[in-house]
């Protein structure tokens, strides 16, 4: 099944019109006509079946199906801190945290992050692609690149916070999970760049209650740890 990203007031609506620009990836990509079944989501956990019902150069109609289904939230609101990757590896990490359900992916600039992006609509556009591909009923919100104290205060708001560390004081994540006879309603994880955090950022870390955690014998890179945590948080407290 087709799937379209629309506003909240587009799904609800019996009929709706996609300009050209919106319209162009079902119409040249997937060729959609007249009475193709296309599935409207809005990224805030509505969906609805609907109909093409019309469709020329200046775009599509859409008519309603069935009435629009409300998707409940995950039980824990997952939110990734991911200091910026050079290159493409932060699209990567962008799109696979999308698929696999955070609902916060937080670009952070640390003291050794190399790329220093100002905005992050680039990552927006990609979450979004990823949430139509993927199924998503929720968009994760993805903001504008924080600096590490600006993000850290952030993460400290919904604990428990979690941090892939190469210290000696470092645990097994499962062994952090056991802890938990439930999936807390939010959680963090931060990751570090590629150089590691400073030894002023993990002392920060630290105070701000973030516990760090061993990722297993191997030095992942900064891409892999965060989905490497993003997965086991996930099956732990969204499956």
């Amino acid at each position: 099944m087709h799937r379209c990203l629309v506003r909240t007031e587009e799904l609800l609506a019996e009929t709706c019109s996609l300009g050209r620009e919106t319209a162009r990836h079902l119409q040249t990509v997937l060729r959609v006509r007249p009475g193709t079944p296309v599935t409207l989501f809005d990224g805030c956990g509505r969906t609805r079946a609907a109909t093409v019902s019309a469709a020329d150069r200046q775009g599509l109609v859409l008519t309603a199906a069935a009435p629009a289904l409300e998707h409940p939230r995950p039980a824990c609101a997952l939110s990734l801190f991911a200091c910026v990757s050079k290159g493409a590896r932060m699209d990567w990490t962008v799109e696979k945290a999308t698929e696999l359900g955070a609902a916060r992916i937080v670009p952070v600039i640390s003291a050794r992050t190399v790329s220093r992006p100002s905005d992050a609509s680039r990552w927006v556009r990609i979450a979004e692609e990823a949430a139509r591909q993927c199924g998503a009923a929720w968009l994760p919100a993805v903001p504008a690149p924080l600096p590490f104290d600006a993000a850290l205060a952030l993460a400290a708001q919904t604990p428990p916070l979690f941090v892939a560390a190469l210290t000696p004081e470092a645990r097994p994540l499962r062994d952090a999970l056991a802890a938990y006879r439930a999936p807390p309603p939010a959680a963090g994880w931060f990751v570090g760049p590629e150089g590691d955090f400073t030894p002023a950022e993990l002392a920060a870390l630290a105070d701000a209650g973030a516990t760090p955690v061993s990722l297993g014998p191997q030095v992942l890179r900064a891409e892999t740890a965060c989905l490497y945590g993003l997965c086991v948080l996930s099956c732990a407290w969204l499956t």
